[in-house]
């Protein structure tokens, strides 16, 4: 079986600088759902790699997050397609923890979990730290433009990445060129 790393907010659903405080916030982006359901037909599991700070900022508990998930659940499973695992750092910017990208520790999770390198596994972005965040294991970094992707498109050129990163209008057209390669 394949393997595709999906950040959350800005890939799957709409961002909010506010934050996702709630699952009445949390919105599909437009053919996500079904982009999901199309790399699961062609073998792939999906697995989510998201900081979610909005924890350690008390906008809102662990409680009130894994609703939002198992509503992201649904709404992908209504598509046909399911999210296998989800990675997520709870921690603020300013806690110094291992997991929050651009750091590498939720992806090194997902590789001790599953049991696999993510060398070459596509890791899609809409933000610099996601991509640092996936060039650090050695995956292969794709931006997004939804969400904070097209501010992230113009930082590109700065940023300094070690690989160069394909970049796609939104998931849809992600899978559309995984699954032709």
């Amino acid at each position: 079986m394949k393997l595709i790393v999906l950040d959350r907010d800005g890939v799957i659903n709409k961002d909010s600088d506010a934050f996702i405080k709630s699952p009445e916030e949390w919105q599909l982006l437009p053919g996500s759902a079904e982009a999901i359901a199309r790399l699961n037909h062609a073998r792939y599991q999906v697995v989510v790699a998201t900081n979610q700070s909005g924890v350690a900022r008390s906008y809102f508990d662990l409680g009130v997050l894994n609703r939002i998930h198992e509503k992201m659940q649904r709404e992908v499973g209504k598509a046909g397609g399911r999210i296998e695992a989800i990675f997520f750092c709870p921690h603020g910017p300013d806690d110094g923890c291992e997991c929050r990208k651009p750091k590498a520790g939720l992806f090194l999770e997902i590789e001790k979990r599953l049991q696999m390198k993510l060398n070459g596994v596509p890791a899609v972005g809409d933000s610099l730290r996601d991509l640092q965040a996936a060039q650090a294991v050695g995956a292969r970094a794709i931006l997004v433009r939804s969400g904070k992707g097209l501010a992230t498109e113009t930082q590109l050129a700065q940023a300094g990445l070690a690989e160069p990163v394909d970049v796609f209008d939104d998931l849809a057209s992600v899978v559309d060129a995984v699954l032709s390669e």
